[in-house]
């Protein structure tokens, strides 16, 4: 996330909500956003699996 802050996103994620979101559609965009801001990280530290081994742990032909 750079050099935002928290709450400055956050403020973005709601800002960004239609008006009349639910707290589910508040806790869904924040989910989103964790999962995607983990996956980034993960990326940067070299925890990834390439497409054939998750193809091949999943019995399906590598299509390349």
């Amino acid at each position: 996330m750079s050099n935002v802050s928290i709450k400055e996103e956050a403020r973005r994620i709601i800002e960004g909500l239609p008006p009349n979101a639910t707290w589910e559609d508040l806790q869904y965009e924040i989910f989103v956003r964790q999962k995607i801001e983990a996956g980034l990280a993960d990326s940067r530290e070299g925890r990834i699996v390439s497409q054939a081994e998750v193809r091949g742990r999943f019995g399906q032909p590598n299509v390349e």
